[in-house]
């Protein structure tokens, strides 16, 4: 058994590329040992630096041998064509075709015979086919040479059984050596097996596995935030685009001016993380400081990397201080017109014009929720005043978050600051959600405004692509309905919101936006009921019980189903109803009944029936009195009562009674017992 060994040594390439190429080039591979049948019984690893792609397959045998098979070639009525078609493509002459017939008629076979190939042979013939298969989303040509990578490609080291194997692959030649200094190409170094090659590179500090690497970078981050009373959010994706653009990453503590702590701290937050790739740290109290980590692909000695570090932060936070001090104190209201200059969306106006149709939305929804129509009015007409100031403009993120310290420094009120900053919020099936009335109302007003235009221009997502972001809007409308356990009535509040557009001049189809739009935002509550594991058959039972003006209904109907489906309580409530309406399906549609919604207590025989009745009758002023919207739990407690009744109804009475009257009326009986279900839920799609 063999080792096989490739390095590809480039210039930098950044993470995403890096970790796509590294990923894609292991599959290619591992699918060309599968596809040859090339037995493999040893590891196999992919490993990355910013300058080295690596793979490693161990234990792999070093011959191939191919079955004998027989292979069907074209009909002997076929053209003369396809059979020279046929021989050439196997590389055989007609005399070593046999004739077979079938039921398809007489066909030409070929006899493969047994093949035996080297691994080693089939590499060197494969590798530049694989390689030319990575494909890059952004990629370089240099030089006089036609190959395309992500960086510009030095070397590639390539072994198997610890012999080079040999191939061009566009301006280079696969060797055994390689670059081991990135900064100094001239030293180079043979390697005719992984082992030693780890060995050597770790001997220079250099940690090829990016996962043991990152491993090292968590533990030096909090053995160094330990050692000096200091907390770390540790942000996964910040983790990981820092670990990919490092080899042997060291730890360097470094600080910046105090002053700059006056400053809004997701402004510092997003300067270190987004634009120097810094990671801020927190005292206990969770309260950022004035101290941030470096992680440097070198030892600093002399401190210089350090000092580096602190000259380019606090050049970029004089220029957030500056930006700072200017957009705080300019007038909000005064800039409202200048909202007219900054286009929406071709056919939906000006941010201006949005914020008007906010505005009013906002005091349509302040109704429901019964909160300040004037606070929510101001809210709404200077939430995305913010996009004018520079700050926004360089933090393209911190759009709302800003608008919210702008008003504040101004003086507004505390549930005004606190609506436009959150207004964008939730951005995700991860994100906050907010709690406030005041930010739940302007956000549910933006995202509504946004949807009813967009869907009003026929912009309606198709499979996968979504370049507006409606899906996320619709999420992070169903989360805020949802999660705050809020009841509105969205169909109302959409119509008002077509009235707005056409009052400004733009007249859409409103009967097929609304039916459109509705049918989108219950698709998005499938989605998030789906990432709250409840069952796919509660999930349409849902949706068909309830419309988009009973979002949280739904959802929590179906939670508290979902939650009690394999007990005792939701078997017995679901197999009550299935067993009555499968019984009153079957005799409707067998006998081509009309059902009178309504049962002639006279034709009742027994006391089963009776007392049936009497608990249709009881649960109907149940649900009539009682306040469904917050006792989900205990209307399916009230279902399960019907148990007993039920249980002695079908033991004791016969349902197909030889009299159709007393027939039919018993089906009516059944008729109303399903009714008194159906007001909790649509039991019938409910599996068992």
């Amino acid at each position: 058994m063999s080792e096989f060994f490739l390095e590809l040594f480039s210039e930098e390439i950044p993470p995403k590329l890096q970790i796509n190429a590294r990923k894609k080039l292991f599959l290619e591979i591992n699918n060309f040992f599968e596809d040859n049948n090339i037995n493999i019984i040893g590891s196999k690893v992919s490993f990355s630096t910013p300058n080295r792609i690596i793979i490693n397959f161990s234990n792999i045998s070093k011959e191939v041998i191919k079955k004998a098979q027989e292979i069907k070639g074209p009909s002997v009525n076929s053209k003369p064509e396809a059979l020279e078609g046929f021989l050439k493509s196997q590389n055989i002459t007609k005399s070593q075709l046999n004739l077979k017939s079938t039921d398809k008629g007489e066909f030409y076979f070929y006899k493969k015979p047994e093949q035996k190939f080297k691994t080693q042979d089939l590499l060197k013939q494969n590798l530049p086919l694989i390689l030319d298969k990575i494909n890059w989303n952004k990629s370089m040509k240099w030089g006089n040479n036609q190959m395309f990578w992500g960086r510009p490609l030095k070397s590639i080291l390539a072994v198997f059984e610890k012999k080079k194997i040999e191939f061009n692959f566009h301006h280079l030649k696969a060797s055994n050596y390689t670059f081991v200094d990135k900064d100094f190409e001239e030293k180079t170094r043979n390697f005719d097996n992984f082992k030693s090659y780890q060995k050597y590179f770790k001997s220079i500090k250099i940690i090829l596995d990016h996962d043991k690497r990152k491993e090292f970078i968590i533990n030096e981050l909090i053995k160094i935030s330990k050692k000096n009373n200091l907390i770390i959010d540790f942000k996964e994706n910040l983790l990981d685009e820092i670990n990919n653009i490092v080899e042997k990453p060291k730890i360097i503590l470094c600080e910046f001016d105090k002053k700059f702590l006056n400053i809004p701290k997701e402004i510092l937050i997003i300067t270190m993380q987004n634009h120097q790739k810094y990671i801020p740290t927190f005292d206990k109290k969770k309260i950022l400081t004035n101290f941030f980590l470096v992680v440097s692909d070198s030892n600093d000695l002399k401190g210089y990397v350090k000092q580096g570090n602190e000259r380019v932060i606090e050049a970029r936070l004089n220029d957030a201080e500056f930006f700072w001090k200017r957009n705080k104190s300019q007038n909000l209201i005064k800039q409202l017109s200048d909202l007219k200059k900054i286009n929406f969306f071709k056919g939906l106006g000006s941010y201006f014009d949005k914020t008007q149709r906010i505005k009013k939305l906002s005091s349509l929804i302040s109704d429901e929720l019964m909160i300040s129509k004037e606070k929510i009015e101001i809210a709404a007409s200077i939430c995305k005043v913010d996009l004018k100031s520079d700050l926004v403009g360089e933090f393209p993120e911190l759009q709302g978050i800003m608008g919210g310290y702008f008003a504040e420094a101004q003086g507004f009120e505390k549930e005004v600051c606190q609506s436009i900053s959150e207004h964008y919020l939730p951005s995700g099936l991860d994100s906050k959600v907010p709690k406030n009335l005041y930010s739940i109302t302007l956000s549910l007003s933006d995202k509504l405004d946004t949807l009813v235009g967009f869907f009003g221009l026929d912009l309606i997502p198709t499979g996968s692509r979504d370049p507006y972001a409606l899906r996320r809007n619709a999420i992070a409308l169903v989360r805020l309905i949802v999660e705050n356990k809020i009841r509105i009535k969205l169909r109302s509040i959409i119509n008002y919101s077509l009235t707005l557009y056409k009052e400004q001049g733009y007249e859409f189809d409103i009967t097929k936006v609304l039916k459109e739009l509705n049918n989108f935002i219950l698709d998005r509550l499938k989605n998030y009921s789906k990432e709250k594991d409840i069952r796919s058959d509660i999930i349409e039972s849902s949706i068909l019980s309830n419309d988009i003006d009973k979002l949280y209904n739904g959802y929590k109907k179906a939670e508290i189903l979902n939650r009690n489906i394999n007990k005792e309580i939701g078997q017995d409530v679901v197999g009550i109803y299935k067993r009555s309406s499968n019984i009153l399906n079957n005799e409707v549609t067998k006998n081509k009944l009309e059902l009178s919604n309504s049962v002639d207590t006279g034709l009742f025989k027994n006391d089963f029936e009776k007392n049936l009745y009497k608990k249709i009758q009881d649960t109907k002023k149940y649900f009539f009195n009682v306040d469904k919207n917050d006792n989900f739990e205990d209307s399916l407690k009230e279902l399960f009562k019907f148990k007993q009744d039920v249980n002695s109804f079908f033991d004791n009475v016969k349902v197909n009674d030889d009299n159709e009257l007393i027939k039919k009326n018993r089906l009516e009986l059944l008729n109303l017992l399903c009714k008194s279900f159906d007001n909790f839920f649509n039991f019938s799609k409910i599996e068992g």
